[in-house]
Parts: structure tokens; C-alpha cells; sequence
């Protein structure tokens, strides 16, 4: 006898233990008690306890657990909007972007320049610092191999492996300025924002994102326009102060203003458990807003739809080619790096900061008539990394879960 599913909308033929078919038949045409549906994985016996109906047809329909009627087909409609909101969000957010780019752009009615630069990014660290266990963000300090490792690779590594890319690629047709562009996004320190609300999303080590993302920003001061001039050269200075102050008001001091506003809210916290990961994912998502807007508002984007294909795919390659090369890196055998600590590694080495990438492309190379061409690939390579990372938090949250669940089971039990 078939079964209708009520998620998926399928017929399924539950199986039975023969042991069970001797005992007699149940209610909805012989389905065993213990049985469940492969699809919703929902026991049958939950919903023969509140009821089963046949439909004409004779089969009986997976109720779940709704006292015994069928779920109607809208409800599967919200459950899946309710699971995949942000993915939604990202689409929604994207066509308004680009629906009406002037919005969102600096100077704009929502004043991203505030709104995104300080406040979004301030809430976001406030949040984690609130959501943060003061041991956990202690020991991830003294995780040095991990940091060692994260800004080796994004400072140091990813930078000359895109040097080396770009001598290659400039024997092809790509416009020069754009592939000088490449080059000015692998200088770029890792994002105070994006990496951390990504490798909350997973559930890895958030701690040591957090932790990598403010060092990472901090190192950035010094060593990527340090970067900027050996690769490209220029003769403008750097206005470390400022830089050095946005980026202690909007990450250092909000963290801590979480961890203090923990110590008082603690219990209350833990009894309650507020969305934070719902809650950084809906600011994320005006970050989002705020720089498609800035990307489809750029002069500069109206290059030669080939140019700016080949920037678009090169940027891609890139981003998977180093996200498959540390998650590879750190999740061997051997490598001392949890299921976890790879969640972070793989967000936070391969991630770079737009918010700090422009205002510095703007120093060092003041008076360029190519500004505009050098900015294209770091527009293209920001959204690009937030709509990547969000499209394998799915995939990479299933593997980080069976992981843990494989290192449990194998690890040596006490007597």
C-alpha cells in the first residue's frame, strides 16, 4: 500500500520487519508502528496515534504530526521559505539592487556610509561578542597554529599566487587594468563581517573567526598597502590613523561591549537563546543590499561585456580554487584542525574586505586615471564571496555534521 508524504509530495511504500507483520495489522492498512517515512523522516506511529485518512485512491497520507489531517500544500510552501529565507533574501535583495542602485549607494537615501560601514558591521561584532562564551573566544586566542595558518594564507600565499596568475594572464586579451585589479584584491585583508556571519551560519568555530577577521583588519593597515606598492607601486601615504580608528570602533570596542553585556545577561541568555545567527544574516543581507548597489551604480561597470565576463569567472576560479585548497589543507588527517576550525579557515582565508579594500585603493593610488578599472575585480570578488559562501553553507554544515558524528563514534569510549 502507498503513502503520501506530505513534504515531498510522494508516494513511498514503507517497509515492515516480518516480525512485525506476525504481531497483526495496524490502523491504515497494515503500516508498522515503528516504521517511518523516508522522506519526512516523521514516524508512522506518531500519526496513527492522531490519525491516518485514506484518500480515494486508497493510499494513506503522511499527516505529520497536525492532529490527524493532512497538511495543506501551502504549508510545505512556507516550510521551505521559513528554512531558505536568506537564499530568498539574497535574490530579493540583489533585483531591488538592481531595480533602483541609487538607494543604496554612498550619499544615498539609506546612507550606507553610516548605516553599513559603522552600524551594520558594529551590530554584527556587538552580536557575536553578545552570542560569544567568553572561554570559547579565550581559547580560541590560543589557537595559534589556526592563525598562523589563516593569515599566512591571505597575506601572504594568496597574494603571490595571484601574482604569479596574473604574468600568466597577461599574455592573454584581458584588459591589463583588470588583471592590475586582481592583484589589488589578493593585497586585500579578510572582511570584518562576512567571514564570521558564514561560519556562524555552518555552526564552525566562530570564535575564531571572530578572533581572525579583527587581526586580519588590524594587519591589514600596514601590511596591504605595503602589498599595494611592491606589487603595483605608488607613491601616495597611508592614512593609518584613520583606518586604525574605524576599525576599533566598529569591531574591537562593540566585541568587547558584548562580552560585557554578557557577563549580566549570561543566564538570560542561555535560558532564552535569541536568534543570533538569524539576526546577523538579516544585517548581512543590507550589506548585501549596499554593495550591489555600489556595483551597479559604478561607471566603471559598463565595461566590455567579454572583459568583464572573463573578470567575473576568473574571480570564481579563483575563490573555489582556494577554498578547495584549505578546506583540503585542514581537514587531512593529521592536520590538528577540528571539523570546525576548517569552517573557519575556509571563510576567513579566502574572504576579502571590501569596506577597507576601497577607501584604501582610493589612498594609495589617489589620482589614478584606472581607479575605477583597478576597483572592478574587489566589486566583483566581494558579492561573488557572499553569494558563494551562502550557496555551500547547506553543503559544508552537512559535511561538518557528519564529520563531528564520524570522529565521536571513533573516538575511544571511557571504561
Amino acid at each position: 500500500m502507498a503513502v503520501l508524504c506530505w513534504k515531498s509530495r510522494e508516494s513511498v511504500q514503507p517497509q515492515r520487519e516480518e516480525d512485525e507483520k506476525e504481531k497483526g495489522q495496524t490502523e491504515g492498512g497494515g503500516l508498522s508502528p515503528t516504521t517511518s517515512c523516508p522522506h519526512c523522516t516523521e514516524p508512522w506511529s506518531s500519526g496513527l496515534s492522531k490519525g491516518r485518512r485514506k484518500d480515494t485512491r486508497g493510499t494513506v497520507q503522511c499527516a505529520g504530526l497536525l492532529g490527524g489531517s493532512s497538511r495543506p500544500s501551502n504549508m510545505g510552501l512556507l516550510a521551505i521559505i521559513r528554512k531558505e529565507w536568506f537564499l530568498i533574501g539574497i535574490v530579493l535583495v540583489i533585483l531591488s539592487a538592481k531595480a533602483q542602485p541609487s538607494i543604496g549607494v554612498k550619499g544615498g537615501p539609506l546612507k550606507p556610509e553610516i548605516t553599513v560601514s559603522y552600524v551594520a558591521v558594529s551590530l554584527i561584532f556587538f552580536n557575536s561578542g553578545l552570542s560569544l562564551k567568553t572561554e570559547d573566544l579565550t581559547g580560541a586566542l590560543l589557537h595559534v597554529r589556526l592563525h598562523l595558518f589563516v593569515q599566512s594564507f591571505t597575506l601572504l600565499f594568496f597574494p603571490l599566487t595571484v601574482w604569479l596568475l596574473v604574468r600568466v594572464l597577461a599574455l592573454t586579451a584581458v584588459d591589463q587594468w583588470l588583471l592590475k585589479g586582481l592583484q589589488t584584491v589578493s593585497c586585500m585583508p579578510p572582511p570584518v563581517s562576512s567571514a564570521v556571519i558564514l561560519t556562524k551560519a555552518v555552526g564552525g568555530n566562530e570564535a575564531a573567526a571572530v578572533f581572525n577577521s579583527a587581526l586580519g583588519s588590524f594587519l591589514g593597515i600596514v601590511v596591504t598597502p605595503t602589498l599595494l606598492l611592491l606589487f603595483l607601486g605608488s607613491s601616495s601615504s597611508v592614512a593609518f590613523g584613520s583606518i586604525f580608528y574605524q576599525l576599533s570602533v566598529t569591531v574591537a570596542a562593540p566585541l568587547v561591549a558584548g562580552q560585557l553585556c554578557r557577563r549580566f545577561l549570561k543566564e538570560w541568555l542561555e535560558r532564552r537563546k535569541p536568534p543570533f545567527g538569524a539576526l546577523s544574516s538579516g544585517v548581512l543581507l543590507a550589506i548585501i543590499y549596499s554593495t550591489f548597489c555600489d556595483t551597479f551604480s559604478n561607471p566603471s561597470m559598463e565595461l566590455e561585456p567579454a572583459s568583464l565576463l572573463a573578470v567575473v569567472l576568473i574571480v570564481f576560479s579563483i575563490q573555489i580554487a582556494f577554498m578547495l585548497l584549505t578546506f583540503g589543507f585542514s581537514s587531512r588527517a593529521g592536520s590538528g584542525f577540528s571539523p570546525g576550525d576548517t569552517v573557519a579557515i575556509v571563510f576567513c582565508s579566502t574572504h576579502k574586505s571590501l569596506t577597507l579594500g576601497i577607501p584604501m585603493l582610493k589612498i594609495v593610488f589617489a589620482g589614478y586615471e584606472r581607479l575605477s578599472l583597478l576597483s572592478v575585480p574587489l566589486l566583483v570578488y566581494h558579492p561573488a564571496q557572499i553569494l558563494l559562501g551562502s550557496l555551500l553553507v547547506p553543503t559544508i554544515r552537512g559535511w561538518m555534521t557528519a564529520r563531528q558524528k564520524l570522529l565521536k563514534t571513533s573516538s575511544p569510549q571511557p571504561v
